[in-house]
């Protein structure tokens, strides 16, 4: 039994490796941080039209998701890739943050050691544990990311990594922390500006509702009166 899990452990990582391996480190696999919205939906194969717009003001904060196919192109074969779901997020049309959610049948039996090593075969040498962070987390903010696990950071780029902590799956975030800050400034400022306003938005509301509901009566009335006969 233990040698069957060994061998599998071994085959796991080395397929998450071979996805990442040959990678520049401001980037996951061959998407490319920095890199505008247009040219990522087209490397995962889907349309950008897919892409979620989260706020349009004070800047254009874009997520696109994409879940990569179960199966092998061309064959019947089931895909070995171990990611789920990936989201690229976007700030003016320039990728800052990639999530990438790996799938816990396929990261199952593996060790946290077991990620780190084969994250550090694109990443480099995580930084030990107590080490003054460089930068906020890629995830500071969301209180799902689970426990971290390692994280990696240089000039342009910060990777982290986290375990579920209520399952054995794990979460990777790889960042340009400079648009990051700025996402995160853009989207403060955004729900700011959503709430100053939202008594006005709601006055504007309440009034169209009147003005449809008005204009749908005297389309009525036009109809109905010609030939109404008591």
């Amino acid at each position: 039994m233990m040698k069957h899990t060994v061998a599998f452990a071994a085959s796991a990582v080395l397929v998450l490796t071979q996805g990442v391996d040959g990678q520049g480190r401001a980037q996951y696999r061959d998407f490319q941080l920095g890199g505008n919205l247009a040219s990522v939906a087209a490397l995962a194969g889907i349309a950008s039209s897919e892409a979620k717009v989260i706020h349009r003001r004070p800047a254009l904060l874009q997520d696109l998701e994409w879940r990569p196919s179960h199966w092998l192109t061309g064959s019947g074969a089931a895909q070995t890739d171990p990611v789920q779901q990936i989201v690229f997020s976007f700030y003016n049309d320039q990728l800052f943050k990639v999530i990438v959610d790996y799938d816990r049948q396929r990261t199952d039996g593996l060790t946290d050691g077991d990620l780190i090593e084969a994250l550090s075969e694109p990443y480099g040498t995580p930084l030990k544990a107590g080490v003054k962070r460089t930068f906020p987390s890629p995830l500071a903010a969301d209180a799902d990311a689970g426990v971290p696990v390692a994280r990696w950071e240089g000039a342009d780029y910060a990777v982290m990594l986290y375990r579920s902590s209520y399952a054995t799956a794990f979460k990777l975030i790889v960042t340009l922390p400079k648009l990051d800050a700025l996402a995160r400034t853009a989207d403060a400022e955004s729900i700011r500006l959503d709430t100053r306003d939202a008594p006005q938005r709601e006055i504007a509301r309440q009034k169209k509702e009147v003005e449809d509901a008005r204009a749908t009566q005297e389309k009525a009335r036009a109809v109905n009166k010609p030939t109404f006969r008591p």
